[in-house]
C-alpha cells in the first residue's frame, strides 16, 4: 500500500509524502519544535517525499504547494489545533495494546450498537466510553458503531463533515482516546465498527484542491462536485480513499466499517473503486487472519451491493435495510405515512421479513419511476435491519425516537419485529433502554457564511418534509447539549423496563437456534389482513421451529395455528404481567397450543412459541 501523510518509522525518522501531481514544487514547514521549511523530492505518480530523521511524535507541520501559502497535510493523522491548524506527527506503534487474543465476533452474531461519541456521554470522549462498556455488555451488545470520528470544524458536529479521514477528532481525545476505547471494548467482548465517508469532504477546512484534482465536475452530488474516482489523474484519490479502511484496521484495530451513502459515489471505469477497495480488504484479512466487514449504506435497493465483484458486485458484506425501517414504522406510527407514503402495508412488511427489499423493480410513485431490484434468497446476515438511526431522528424537526412517538406496547413490538428478523439487528444509542432525550443536528462551525447556509438548508430541509415546526439552530451550543443521552433513567419505572425487554430479546437471540439461522428458506410469513402478521421460522438442522404472532393493531386479531408440530411452547409475551407498565386484567395467549387450535392475537402484542420436532 502507498503510505500518504507522516508515516513515523521510529527513532525520530519520519518519511512525509503528499500528492500533488500538478503541482511543480513542495516544501514541508516544520513549525514545532524547530522551524524548517525543506524542499521535497518529486517522486512517481505525482507524489512528493521527504525522508528525515530527528522528527519526534507530536511534531508540527505544514505542506507549502508551489510556494503559496501553507495548509494542513490532506492525509493528516491528527490536527490537535483543529481543522486550519498544523498537522501533528503520530506514532502508531507507541501504543500497547492489550488485546492480542482478540480475534472478532461473527457477524451474523452481531448486535450493533450505534453512537455519537460527542452525546453518548456527558463528557463526550471516547475514553469518557469506556465505563459505559460493562452495561452494554450486560444487556447483550457486543459491537458498537462509531458515527464518524474524523476530523470536523470545532467540536459539534455530526461528523458527516469532516475534512480528514485519516485523522481523530482532537476534542474526542484524538487517536490515543480511539486506540484506549477499542482495546477496553475488546476487553469486553465489544467489536468496534467505524462509520466513514468516502462520498465528500465537508466544507470547512477542505484544503484538498489546494494540492490535487480530488474533485471532479463530472458527478453532481448533494455536497458539489463528486470525488474523483474515474477522470483525469484519478488514481491518487483511488489510492487515497481505497487505502484508508486499511489504515483503521491496522493502526486502530477497528474491527469493521459502515461507509455512508455509496450511491453518491461514482466511478465508470473497468476496475470499480469498490472492487479496489474490496481486493486490498481481502489481502489485509489474510495477513491479519481475521474478517473485516463492510456496511454499505445505499439507497439503491440493489442486490449488487453485497454480491462479491467476482459476480458483478461490490463486495459489501452487508447493506442497512431502509425498506424494513419504512415499512415497520409505518405501521407502528400511524403519522409515519405522511413522511414515507408508499409504505404501510402488511403485506409490505411480510416482505421486508422474507426477502429484504420492498421495492423490487415495481413503479414507486415517490421516486417517480420503477425502482430497486430483487433481493430473494439473499441470506438475512447480509442485511442490517433497525427501529431507528441518527438519520431517522436527527432529521425529524423535534429531533424525537421512536419512544417519543408511539406508546410502550408499540415500542416493544418494533423491538421484537429487529430481534426476531433474520436480519443483523442495530439500535440506536439508548434505544435500549428509551431514552426521551432528543437528538438534532448540530455544528460548530467557525465561518459565518457557512452557518448562516447551515441553517437555511435545514430549514428548506423540513419544509420539504411539511413540518410545521422550525429546527433548533444547529449552531447554537444548546442544541448539541440537550441531545446528549439521559444515562440516569435508564434504571427507573418503564425505562428499566424497556432495558430489560431488550435484554430479554438479546438473550433469546443470541441463544436460541433458529434465530441464529439466516436462511430465507427456513422463514415465511402468514399475514393477518392489516392487523399482523405471523412470523415461522426453523432451525438449519429444521428440528426446531418458532412461531412469532405480531398484533400491531389495536384490536385482538384471529390466528388458526397451521403447522405439522403436535404442541407449541411459549416462551415469550409481551403481555406477561413482568412486561406491563400498567395492571391490565385481559388474558393473554396460552402457555401451550395444540396444532389446529385457534387463537385470538391480544392488541398490539408479540408472543413466541417454540416446538421441536
Amino acid at each position: 500500500m502507498k503510505t500518504i501523510g507522516a508515516e513515523y518509522l521510529g527513532d525520530g525518522r519520519c518519511v512525509f509524502t503528499v500528492w500533488a501531481p500538478l503541482k511543480k514544487k513542495m516544501v514541508l514547514h516544520l513549525i514545532q519544535p524547530k522551524e524548517q521549511k525543506l524542499p521535497m523530492e518529486r517522486a512517481d505518480f505525482g507524489y512528493f517525499r521527504l525522508e528525515m530523521t530527528g522528527v519526534e511524535p507530536g511534531t508540527r507541520y505544514f505542506f507549502r504547494p508551489d510556494d503559496e501559502e501553507d495548509f494542513p497535510d490532506p492525509a493528516s493523522q491528527y490536527q490537535p489545533d483543529g481543522v486550519h491548524g498544523p498537522s501533528a506527527v503520530v506514532d502508531h506503534g507507541a501504543f500497547a495494546w492489550q488485546d492480542s487474543a482478540w480475534r472478532g465476533i461473527p457477524f451474523r452474531n452481531l448486535i450493533l450498537y450505534e453512537l455519537h461519541v460527542g452525546t453518548f456521554t456527558p463528557e463526550g470522549t471516547f475514553e469518557a466510553i469506556i465505563p459505559r462498556l460493562a452495561q452494554l455488555a450486560e444487556v447483550g451488545i457486543n459491537a458498537l458503531e462509531l458515527m464518524p470520528v474524523n476530523q470536523f470544524p470545532g467540536s459539534r458536529n455530526w461528523g458527516y463533515d469532516g475534512v480528514f479521514p485519516y485523522a481523530v477528532q482532537d476534542s474526542y481525545g484524538g487517536p490515543e482516546g480511539l486506540k484506549k476505547m477499542v482495546d477496553a471494548c475488546h476487553a469486553h467482548g465489544i467489536a468496534v465498527f467505524l462509520d466513514v465517508v468516502y462520498n465528500h469532504i465537508g466544507p470547512e477546512g477542505n484544503y484538498f484542491g489546494k494540492f490535487g484534482p480530488y474533485f471532479t465536475s463530472q458527478y453532481c452530488t448533494p455536497w458539489g462536485d463528486a470525488l474523483n474516482f474515474d477522470r483525469d489523474w484519478s488514481e491518487g484519490a483511488r489510492d487515497y480513499f481505497s487505502n484508508n479502511p486499511l489504515y483503521w484496521f491496522e493502526k486502530f484495530h477497528i474491527d469493521g466499517l459502515r461507509v455512508d451513502a455509496i450511491h453518491t459515489i461514482y466511478d465508470t471505469g473497468a476496475v470499480n473503486f469498490w472492487e479496489l477497495t474490496y481486493h486490498k480488504i481481502r489481502q489485509l484479512e489474510q495477513r491479519l487472519g481475521r474478517s473485516l466487514p463492510m456496511i454499505a449504506e445505499s439507497d439503491l435497493n440493489s442486490p449488487r451491493v453485497i454480491r462479491s465483484p467476482e459476480l458483478g458486485g461490490y463486495g459489501f458484506t452487508a447493506q442497512w435495510l431502509d425498506d424494513f425501517h419504512h415499512t415497520l414504522y409505518v405501521l407502528v406510527d400511524e403519522e409515519g405515512k405522511q413522511r414515507y407514503p408508499d409504505f404501510g402495508r402488511m403485506e409490505q412488511l411480510a416482505k421486508a421479513f422474507t426477502d429484504g427489499f420492498v421495492h423490487s423493480g415495481e413503479f414507486v410513485p415517490f421516486r417517480k419511476r420503477k425502482y430497486g431490484a430483487s433481493s430473494v434468497g439473499i441470506p438475512g446476515d447480509h442485511f442490517v435491519v433497525f427501529n431507528q438511526n441518527h438519520d431517522q431522528v436527527g432529521n425529524r424537526v423535534k429531533g424525537e425516537r421512536l419512544c417519543m412517538l408511539v406508546d410502550y406496547e408499540r415500542l416493544k413490538v418494533a423491538a421484537a419485529a429487529v430481534m426476531l428478523s433474520p436480519y443483523i439487528p442495530l439500535l440506536f444509542m439508548g434505544e435500549e433502554y428509551g431514552d426521551e432525550s432528543p437528538f438534532f443536528y448540530f455544528v460548530s462551525h467557525s465561518e459565518p457564511e457557512l452557518v448562516e447556509a447551515v441553517r437555511k438548508g435545514r430549514k428548506e430541509e423540513f419544509a420539504d418534509y411539511g413540518f410545521d415546526a422550525e429546527p433548533p439552530d444547529p449552531q447554537d451550543e444548546k442544541t448539541f447539549l440537550d441531545s446528549k443521552l439521559r444515562w440516569q433513567v435508564r434504571s427507573e419505572g418503564r425505562h428499566r423496563l424497556m432495558l430489560e425487554w431488550h435484554q430479554q430479546l438479546i438473550a433469546l437471540r443470541r441463544s436460541h437456534p433458529v434465530l441464529q439461522n439466516v436462511g430465507k428458506d427456513d422463514l415465511r410469513v402468514d399475514v393477518l389482513g392489516q392487523q399482523g402478521l405471523v412470523l415461522h421460522r426453523r432451525s438449519e438442522d429444521g428440528l426446531r421451529h418458532l412461531l412469532c404472532l405480531f398484533n400491531l393493531s389495536g384490536e385482538p386479531a384471529a390466528y388458526a395455528v397451521a403447522h405439522s408440530a403436535a404442541r407449541w411452547q411459549k416462551i415469550l409475551d409481551s403481555r406477561e404481567r413482568r412486561w406491563l407498565t400498567e395492571a391490565d386484567d385481559r388474558p393473554g395467549l396460552p402457555i401451550t397450543v395444540e396444532a389446529g387450535a385457534a387463537v385470538s392475537l391480544p392488541p398490539l402484542s408479540i408472543t413466541v412459541y417454540e416446538a421441536s420436532e
